[in-house]
């Protein structure tokens, strides 16, 4: 909590501590200040490093707490769409870790105790998007990350955990494209194969995930994930019609999938893809 008895300044202009709400609100609406954490904010001219981070965790956690959960995940590089829906991080700490480290003077759990700790207690499609993009970074490896889990046994999570670590995979390049492999795997259509390279005309194309072993009647099937900042435009959108029509003559059937395909209430997705496999998906989706 900040003193009343001493004023603080921005830009030299003093302030006090029941000023603060306002000059908050006041340097928000001038875009001279944005949120980094759940209640710290940070001049725009600051970019988002390492060092801000765990500078901002450490405004709100006690001297001898040690980060952990997602926010130790956060810590570690992870971006926050990977780790849940809320779009700041809060601060998560505890004091009883069973392997941490040092980030720019800040203790946190160890990326490998972090991404296991996360697979067993995020809600499952985070969980796996954020054990994905911990792959992804190179700070925890899959049989690391399978070997210490096996001392949670007794723990609360621990089957989810090992769904989440025997499907997780770091050739998943969004958050978006792990949601949708899980989405695919709980229909029970097997395993799609994320990052599938497809060569003809002339070019290489990659899909977010397919099945490339499974054709039919010589056709496959490939999914992509239109996200709405990359794909909403007319001009993206003819361009995306015309390299799924390329793809077309090259033996593959695409479907598209937006943000509400994925986490809208009804199964359309589902369905979509197994009127192609011509297989029934296990409904209802689990989340």
């Amino acid at each position: 909590m900040l003193p009343a008895d001493l004023p603080y300044y921005w830009s030299g202009l003093p302030f006090r501590r029941h000023q603060v709400g306002r000059k908050l609100k006041w340097l928000l609406g001038l875009g001279e200040i944005r949120p980094v954490l759940k209640d710290v904010y940070v001049d725009v001219r600051i970019p988002d490093s390492p060092q801000l981070r765990a500078d901002a965790l450490r405004l709100l956690t006690p001297p001898d707490a040690v980060v952990c959960g997602a926010a130790a995940a956060w810590l570690h590089g992870l971006d926050t769409t990977a780790l849940g829906p809320a779009e700041l991080m809060e601060a998560q700490w505890t004091r009883k870790a069973r392997d941490e480290v040092d980030v720019y003077g800040l203790r946190a759990t160890s990326p490998i105790a972090t991404a296991v700790e996360i697979a067993m207690r995020l809600h499952r499609p985070f969980a796996l998007s954020a054990v994905d993009a911990f792959l992804r970074t190179g700070k925890a490896d899959l049989f690391a990350l399978r070997a210490a889990s096996a001392t949670y046994e007794q723990h609360v999570g621990y089957r989810q955990g090992q769904d989440i670590l025997r499907w997780a995979d770091r050739r998943a390049a969004s958050p978006a494209e792990s949601w949708l492999r899980l989405r695919l795997i709980d229909a029970g259509f097997g395993r799609p194969e994320p990052q599938v390279r497809v060569t003809g005309n002339g070019r290489t194309y990659w899909l977010d995930v397919g099945y490339p072993e499974r054709p039919v009647d010589g056709r496959r099937l490939g999914l992509e994930y239109d996200s709405d900042a990359w794909h909403s435009s007319t001009k993206q959108q003819l361009k995306d019609e015309t390299r799924r029509t390329e793809l077309d003559t090259l033996g593959w059937h695409i479907i598209p999938v937006r943000r509400p395909d994925l986490w809208g209430s009804y199964p359309a997705l589902e369905l979509a893809v197994g009127s192609f496999l011509c297989q029934h998906p296990r409904l209802p989706r689990r989340w």
